[in-house]
This record gives structure tokens, sequence and C-alpha cells, in this order.
């Protein structure tokens, strides 16, 4: 993105802003709940991108009166200029990125919490151990940022991982956080059960859902079919003595969603329902993606879960993700939550294209 359109951008959001606060101010607006948050979400939004805004300038004002002390007589102001050159040099291009990333144009599914679905993939037992690993991973990452984490439904195996987990993340924006991580997840490491020390290469896959709420996408009674069982652990043995289990059938897609976590009946349905009704609200936004041509050519590798997205080397302590060509040597802190760099450069990259799109 060139200085230009960065300066056009930010010249919209100062107009932007007179024009929310304008409506804010209004009692129409303020006796309407939905429409006060709404505007208050842009309000927030203008606001963050115009003081990232002031911040560059102010940092670009300073690295320019330190690079005219670079030709000082006094070597040791010309040293110190050119130390604090160097580090303000390094404060634009991270307040450049900061800003590209606020310019992205509002995206209302990314205010969302987010679903997501951890499946064990090839490997056995220890694609499960994997699926493990992601799922106590992204739990890290939510303590971090101070989100929270409710559980959907879990199916353990028998080494203490998951065949398959699902699981909401609460707090503002988690799905526009959150959405790049969708895709195949690849492991390559010596598992537990490995007794000559050779490396295997396991997967998992990751689904990510902006919550669906009833007002979004409306289940006819007609098209459901629900089926109650008792709940299973590893190994098939039954762990609860009533019918507590959960299946939902979609009829119409043949969309299949089951939860057996929680002892009531009552609960896991509503669990149910609530992945459900995401899982058929995600196919109906990717659906309307299609029909505006954009899903291709706006592409990071949020829609195809089939494709690999990244893999954790255990050997040499890496984690690449394919889609942006990023390589990291940092796998134990990204296992402990630390994918801030991959978020930003994921967001970073779509901002970029989307951009673009505005420009053609």
């Amino acid at each position: 993105m060139n200085r230009e359109l960065i300066d056009r951008q930010i010249e919209a959001a100062r107009s932007g802003l007179k024009e929310v606060e304008e409506k804010l101010s209004k009692p129409e607006i303020v006796s309407d709940p939905s429409m006060m948050k709404e505007l208050g979400r842009e309000h927030r939004r203008l606001k963050s991108i115009i003081s990232i805004s002031d911040n560059l300038l102010r940092l670009e004002q300073e690295l320019e009166s330190s690079r005219e002390l670079l030709n000082e007589e006094d070597e040791e102001l010309a040293e110190l200029a050119q130390s604090e050159v160097e580090s303000l040099e390094v404060q634009v291009d991270d307040a450049l990125v900061k800003l590209r990333l606020a310019l992205l144009p509002a995206n209302p599914e990314d205010e969302r919490d987010a679903i997501i679905e951890v499946r064990a993939g090839t490997g056995g037992e220890e694609a499960g151990l994997f699926a493990g690993d992601l799922y106590r991973m992204y739990q890290r990452l939510a303590e971090r940022r101070g989100w929270k984490v409710e559980s959907l439904s879990e199916h353990p195996s028998e080494m203490g991982g998951f065949k398959e987990i699902s699981f909401v993340v609460r707090g503002d924006g988690t799905y526009g956080e959150l959405k790049f991580e969708g895709g195949v997840h690849r492991v390559q490491r010596v598992p537990e059960t490995e007794s000559s020390g050779r490396i295997h290469t396991s997967a998992a896959s990751v689904a990510v859902l902006p919550e669906a709420e009833e007002v979004d996408f409306e289940l006819d009674p007609k098209d459901l079919r629900i089926d109650v069982y008792r709940s299973s652990g590893p190994g098939g043995q039954s762990v609860n003595t009533t019918d507590s289990a959960v299946r939902v059938t979609h009829l119409p897609t043949n969309t299949v969603v089951t939860c057996q976590d929680e002892k009531s009946q009552h609960k896991n349905k509503a669990k149910a329902l609530l992945v459900l009704r995401s899982r058929l609200y995600e196919r109906a936004l990717a659906e309307e993606q299609e029909k505006r041509a954009e899903s291709r050519r706006l592409h990071v590798g949020t829609g195809d879960r089939s494709a690999k997205i990244r893999t954790y080397n255990f050997p040499q302590s890496r984690v690449t993700d394919h889609r942006i060509n990023l390589t990291l040597y940092n796998l134990d802190a990204v296992l402990q939550g630390d994918l801030d760099a991959f978020i930003e450069a994921l967001r970073l990259e779509n901002a970029e294209q989307r951009l673009k799109m505005q420009l053609s």
C-alpha cells in the first residue's frame, strides 16, 4: 500500500469519525441499542486509525530531526543520533504495519466470537496427541489475550489426546484474530510410541467458524433429526447412565453435530444447535463470497480446510506458515500460545489484498 493511498484512507477516517459523532448525538440513535452498538464499534475503529496515524506522524517527525543530526561534527552526538535513527526506523515500520491493519475495511463477522473445531488426521494416536497440543496452544493464546474458552464437545483418544474437540473462544474480535488458523496443521517429531527414534509426520485439521445467533440463521425444526444416546469415553466405554448425549442432523445438508460433554441432555442439545447454526452460517457466508467472486482473489488459506497451512518441526524447533512463507524458530513459544507474529502477518497479507481490490 503506497503512502498516497494511506493518506487518503486517513482523511476518510477523520471525515467518517465526524459523521459518526454527529449521529451518536441524535436522540433517535441514542434510543436504539443496536444502532448505538454498531456506531460505537465504528467509532472505536476510526479513533484507532487516527490515533495510530498521529503516532506515526510524530515518529516520522522525530526520525527526520534525528537524521539531521547525523552530520554533526560532534562525533558523540552523531553516534547518539545514529542509534536514535535506527530505533525510530523500527518504530516507524511497526506503526506503518499497525496502520495498514487498522485501515482494513471493517468486516462485521470479525467482531464475533470464534468456534474452533480441531480433529485428528493422519497419524493415529500421534495425530490425536497433536490435536491436544493445538487445543492447549489456543487455550494459552486465549489466556494471553484475556479471552475466555468454553468447551463445546470433546472426544478424547486413548493416550490423552483428542480425536475431535470443539470450543468457543469469547472476547473482542476473536473470529477476526483466529479465522486464519483454519486448515491442516502438520507436525514432524518422534512420537512417544516410536522406539527407534524415527521422525513421523502427523496432522490435525482446524476449522474456525464465526459464532452465529438465532437471528443469523434460523433452523426449521422440520429440517432437524435429533437423536439421544449414552455418552462414551476413550475406547467406547460408557461414561453416563442416562441418554444425555445428543446428535443433531440437518437433513437438507446432511450436516451432523454431536455433543456429550454435559450431563444435561438439554445443555448438550443447546451446544449442538449452536455449532450447527454456526457451521451453516459459515457455509452461507462462503457461498456469498463465491458469488461476489472475492474468495479466490482474497484467499489467504481460510476456505480450504484440506490445505496444509502450517508445519511444526520439533527437531529444528521450527514453525513454518506455508501461505505467507514465514518461518520462526520458536516452537516452544508458539505452543505456549505466542502466535502474534503469524496472526499479524496473515491479517496484514489479507489487508493488502483487500486494499488492492479497492484500487482495481
